[in-house]
């Protein structure tokens, strides 16, 4: 199996209001997120590609225009904890790229969650 991976990054704000008001989540508060999406083929395309990095600047493009800078909870639709956010987005690419295998999430440098099927 070949698998690549790109990395990209947004800083945003949430708050988890549904937990208890002590929790620190609870609080609005803020993070740099990094999100990691992994494709992955049995086998290469015509280029010897699972597919061309290029071809994940709409990634990017959806980042920028939607998330970077700003308020999760007013963006997501569930709670805008990294393993929902690493859901959402992997949903959003396997339905632009079939070889879409995990989505993983960072909200600091000590912390992952991570989609796959």
């Amino acid at each position: 199996m070949f698998r690549i991976s790109k990395e990209f990054h947004f800083s945003a704000s949430h708050q988890l209001d549904h937990l208890h008001e002590d929790h620190q989540c609870a609080r609005m508060h803020g993070h740099n997120y990094i999100i990691v999406v992994e494709l992955a083929g049995k086998t290469l395309d015509q280029d010897g590609f699972v597919r061309d990095y290029g071809e994940l600047k709409e990634l990017k493009t959806y980042i920028d225009d939607n998330f970077d800078h700003r308020h999760l909870n007013d963006i997501l639709e569930e709670y805008s904890t990294a393993e929902n956010i690493a859901y959402h987005f992997y949903t959003w690419c396997k339905q632009r790229w079939p070889e879409t295998s995990a989505v993983k999430v960072s909200e600091t440098p000590k912390t992952w969650a991570e989609y796959r099927p």
